[in-house]
């Protein structure tokens, strides 16, 4: 059975471009072109513009016009030659039907019950008791020993610059870069350099410690709260919750409502989902 008709690419139908009408006078039960009996609409041609993949987009207007309406004529065609809808076809529309059906629902419902008010209120509540968290931002330098980790601090507290003393001796690929660490926030390190770095005030450098990549002496240069993200940051997340949680209590009320019979327990086997062959 014919599963699909691909995109067959545009034809001259000089006919259908020279009907005269203007955009302000087609509607979306606009006849485009006729199969016989069967009109073709604007709306349709629309809907299968929106289905065609990405890269179509690449192509002008005017031949996806006449290349969507010649698709559009050849499925008609084909699917008039089938006298009696198979089972998987019908089921398959029914399917479509209910979830297109419930999603247009779900985007009401988005639209009439979600403000911006209530967006803004879900963010103020996301951290009105949030715990500040606190980020560091330091430095380090990386050696194999005891001993070469004392003599670079050493010259540290002698006052050369760290960065320079790490560039010199570091062994880590921070070296280079005088050894900074940029930002990061608690649990980003090896407990050993944590708790060594949040001992620290802004501008110290601590005594050499080891972790199992060797020996470090490090110095915090900043620390901040992390910034919480900003509402245009959250607002996809937010609106997904808030339309989730509306989804759920129009479905808690209409569940309600309704009489709803669902099967007994071993009432079907729960293999009987993959048996296809009962759409043959």
């Amino acid at each position: 059975m014919l599963k699909h008709v691909a995109f067959l690419g545009a034809t001259a139908v000089a006919a259908l471009l020279s009907t005269g009408a203007v955009a302000q006078d087609v509607t979306a039960d606009t006849v485009v072109a006729t199969v016989g009996d069967t009109e073709i609409t604007m709306g349709e041609v629309i809907v299968a513009r929106s289905q065609l993949p990405a890269q179509f987009a690449q192509f002008p207007t005017d031949v996806l016009f006449t290349g969507i309406i010649d698709q559009l004529i050849q499925q008609q065609l084909l699917a008039d030659l089938v006298e009696e809808v198979p089972a998987d076809v019908k089921y398959t529309l029914s399917v479509e039907r209910r979830s297109l059906l419930a999603a247009e629902v779900v985007d009401r419902v988005t639209e009439e019950e979600i403000t911006e008010a209530d967006i803004e209120a879900a963010y103020e509540a996301r951290f009105a008791n949030a715990e500040e968290i606190e980020e560091f931002n330091a430095s380090h330098l990386l050696v194999e020993t005891e001993e070469e980790a004392m003599a670079a601090k050493a010259r540290i507290d002698e006052g050369q610059a760290f960065a320079d003393v790490a560039r010199d001796v570091s062994t880590g690929p921070t070296g280079p870069n005088g050894g900074n660490l940029g930002w990061f926030g608690t649990g980003a390190m090896v407990p050993e350099f944590e708790a060594a770095v949040m001992a620290l005030e802004v501008g110290g450098v601590s005594d050499p410690f080891e972790t199992q990549f060797g020996w470090h002496v490090t110095t915090l240069n900043e620390k901040r709260v992390q910034p919480r993200p900003t509402l245009d940051q959250l607002r996809r997340e937010l609106t997904g919750e808030l339309q989730e949680a509306a989804i759920n209590a129009r479905l808690e009320t209409l569940i309600a409502e309704e009489t709803i019979v669902k099967p007994e327990p071993d009432q079907f086997d729960p293999n009987l989902i993959d048996r296809f062959d009962l759409l043959e």
